[in-house]
């Protein structure tokens, strides 16, 4: 029977998803037939052991998995009084298999990922369960945790703000539950260790990533960053803010099309000049001007308060525009970032030299094994496919789904729109049936919740700014008479129950037809659409789904819906199956332009994290004492290799700011870029050498830590980490949209003045 098993598993990589399900119902058949309900306590224990005993003597986990599932059916029922469905032992096969599932929200996706975890700890190399929030990554271990235990397993979680011994502990588990930015920060942290005790991470082995398609996708491009101490202030950055709020759209900058950009004209350079005092804006000695005042300019006029980021507690917190989340300790490119603070009269906090930095995908490519699971792949499975290799398995529910998900309610126009969405919640509202909706940003959410109290409707607002009462505010939301108002998905991870839990208020839930899903606008992504529409219709539960979509949402605006559909203003809906048609095709056309954009940005980061690979391979063989060395020589190595990694981080980021100004010489920016960098980085070795000889030579072998520091080879007394927000990332790559202009202009006046005397381009 193993022989056959194995064959089984194996064979699955070669075949196409319905074959898959067919094999895997093959071994769930053979888990079924193990019943072990007849067995003690003691038994199963002893039964675990053997096969943990037998994976590390080097059986193939493949002929472990039926005995092994079978244990932790049993124990789950035992301990958690969870029997699991045939659809969540299914889940734990494809999951074992390396491949992305697909299972929709309330299906349990965290007791499949036990099973697998399970299964790839026998051999005690530690599994990684990636979580979404920290929150999430407690109460699942906790929840779970009994399960574990009974086995002999160990289990834990990772938790923002823990000392170094608590999370080297937590790291050291069987299992462990850890946010992906926590555990890439700890990564970042372990790159610029000094001493392998100062290490929290072992090597990487498996990975489980629950909500995967938020972590590789989402925020695959997301850097995360770890930087010295920051003696950095705002300085000249408020005068910049105050030079932008006196200048006046079209009379002093224009937008670029998408209204991505901004960029002066000739008017406006003029303007520039005088409040600055500075001469010709344009002049090389200028340039630093420019760049400051562009960023003003972008703070002011394209970063919304309340809708791309939130101004508390005296700091600006930047809002996640796939789900309307705070991105906690997460900033905008540095100059960026500054212009904000300074628009905002706010204190700057952020800074000083980046130590190392890795994006989530480089981060997570670091297991040798990956899995996922998500409520929402399928739409997305050829950028799994093509980023990460990752097949998407679409896992069916346990009970049928008998949500509606109706069509788009199509207006001309926000005010038609936001009628008709009031009126429906008002009818809706007054049958008792509990309803969601999900709004595009916090300004929205605000102003519809104040519709609604004009209409006489009470709702509970679920936005960036009350985030800490997220999971209690939509685990309520499926309550009688509930009107929840969320931003986008807020309280992910988290089920909406009928009732609100309360089994007396069930039965009459279902009767009004179960929660009522309602979206305010379309996003950039269908998968996006389907995690709003998921949250309701769980484990066969009715309910109905629907987006209500104006011709002046911003999105469609964006991308050319006045070309696409021409008609006049009007109250009522546009019903016609064109209009449906034509807003499908944008939306696929924008999930095309996304993906080509981050795969180009993926070129530059890529490179990086290439050459990052390469020292750091290097740097832990010298930590870990592979190579031959004296305690002084080691110090001095780590300390110089840390130093010029750093200062290459600097050279980069300013090579890739400034590199798409290569587009007007007809040079590749991509080509030109790589070239840089890499002539770059050859050169680090021999400085590494050169300075560490000059070092150890002044040190004389002395082998005292106190010398050491007295000469400067010392760690940061204090570090930050933060994440750059991944959705302004293109505008780094298409500042020459705004800048195109501006760099012509300086070329041309750079050109002609010698023949023409002119002072300054526009005026003689």
């Amino acid at each position: 029977m193993l022989n056959t098993v194995v064959k089984l598993v194996r064979d699955f990589k070669e075949r196409d998803s319905r074959h898959r399900l067919e094999g895997y119902r093959s071994i769930v058949n053979l888990i079924r037939k193990k019943d072990l309900a007849a067995w003690d306590d003691g038994q199963l224990q002893a039964e675990f052991l053997q096969l943990q005993r037998k994976a590390n003597s080097g059986t193939a986990l493949e002929e472990l998995l039926v005995d092994l599932y079978a244990i932790v059916c049993e124990v789950s029922k035992r301990q958690l009084g969870l029997q699991p469905y045939d659809v969540q032992i299914t889940a734990a096969i494809a999951l074992h298999e390396r491949v992305l599932i697909e299972q929709q929200t309330g299906e349990g996706k965290t007791l499949s990922a036990v099973m697998t975890a399970c299964l790839n700890a026998l051999t005690g190399q530690g599994v990684h369960v990636l979580t979404f929030n920290d929150y999430l990554a407690h109460r699942d271990a906790e929840w779970m945790g009994p399960i574990y235990r009974f086995l002999g397993l160990t289990v834990s979680s990772v938790q923002t703000g823990m000392s170094l011994s608590e999370k080297q502990e937590a790291y050291a588990k069987d299992i462990t539950y850890v946010t992906a930015k926590e555990a890439g920060f700890d990564y970042l942290r372990d790159t610029i260790a000094l001493h392998q005790d100062d290490l929290v991470h072992r090597p990487f082995h498996f990975v489980i990533i629950d909500e995967a398609d938020s972590l590789l996708l989402d925020e695959a491009r997301v850097p995360l960053v770890i930087s010295g101490e920051s003696g950095a202030s705002s300085g000249d950055y408020i005068r910049f803010a105050e030079v932008a709020r006196q200048l006046v759209p079209l009379e002093h900058y224009h937008f670029d099309e998408f209204q991505r950009n901004v960029y002066l004209n000739e008017t406006g350079s003029a303007k520039v000049e005088s409040l600055l005092e500075c001469g010709n804006l344009y002049d090389h000695h200028n340039s630093h001007l420019l760049t400051s005042l562009n960023c003003a300019l972008h703070a002011e006029t394209l970063l919304r308060r309340d809708v791309d980021y939130i101004v508390r507690n005296g700091e600006i917190e930047l809002i996640e525009e796939f789900t309307g989340r705070v991105a906690e300790n997460r900033y905008l490119p540095e100059g960026l970032q500054t212009a904000l603070v300074a628009k905002e009269g706010l204190q700057y906090k952020v800074g000083g030299k980046i130590l190392g930095t890795i994006t989530v995908q480089h981060f997570i490519s670091l297991y040798p094994r990956i899995s996922g699971m998500t409520a929402t792949a399928l739409a997305s499975s050829m950028e799994f496919k093509r980023m990460y290799e990752l097949e998407v398995v679409q896992i069916l529910p346990n009970q049928p789904i008998k949500r509606t998900d109706h069509a788009h309610r199509i207006y001309t126009h926000q005010e038609a729109k936001l009628r008709a969405l009031v009126q429906e919640i008002v009818t809706v509202h007054a049958t008792g049936r509990p309803m969601l909706i999900g709004t595009s940003s916090v300004q929205e959410s605000h102003k519809l919740a104040e519709a609604l109290a004009g209409a006489g409707v009470k709702c509970h607002i679920l936005n960036a700014k009350n985030d800490a009462k997220e999971a209690e505010i939509i685990a309520k939301a499926g309550e009688i008479g509930a009107v929840t108002v969320s931003t986008n998905m807020a309280g992910r991870g988290v089920d909406i129950r009928l009732g609100g839990g309360d089994p007396t208020q069930v039965d009459r839930v279902v009767k009004l037809g179960g929660l009522y899903v309602i979206g305010t606008h379309m996003n950039e992504s269908v998968r996006i659409d389907n995690q709003l529409r998921g949250r309701s219709g769980r484990q066969g539960d009715p309910g109905d789904s629907v987006f209500y979509v104006s011709l002046e949402d911003d999105l469609l605006l964006q991308f050319g819906i006045r070309d696409a559909i021409r008609v006049p203003k009007q109250d009522g809906r546009l019903n016609e199956p064109i209009y449906h048609s034509k807003l499908e095709h944008i939306q696929r056309v924008i999930m095309g332009q996304n993906f080509d954009l981050q795969q180009e940005l993926n070129g530059y980061s890529d490179m990086i994290e290439d050459q990052r690979r390469i020292l750091h391979e290097e740097r832990f063989r010298i930590l870990n004492g592979y190579l031959p060395m004296s305690p002084s020589e080691q110090r001095v190595r780590l300390f110089y290799m840390d130093e010029f990694w750093a200062d290459h981080l600097a050279y980069a980021s300013y090579i890739r700011e400034s590199i798409h100004l290569e587009s007007l010489t007809n040079q590749n920016p991509m080509d030109e870029f790589h070239r840089y960098i890499t002539e770059a980085f050859e050169q680090i070795p021999a400085k590494i050498a050169k300075e560490s000889a000059n070092m150890l030579a002044m040190l004389e072998g002395s082998n005292d830590p106190a010398q050491w520091e007295q000469f400067g080879l010392k760690s940061p007394a204090s570090t930050n980490t933060y994440m750059i927000s991944d959705q302004y990332m293109d505008y780094l790559q298409n500042r020459s949209s705004w800048t195109a202009g501006t760099v012509i202009a300086f070329w041309l006046h750079r050109l002609l003045r010698p023949v023409f005397g002119w002072s300054k381009f526009g005026s003689r």
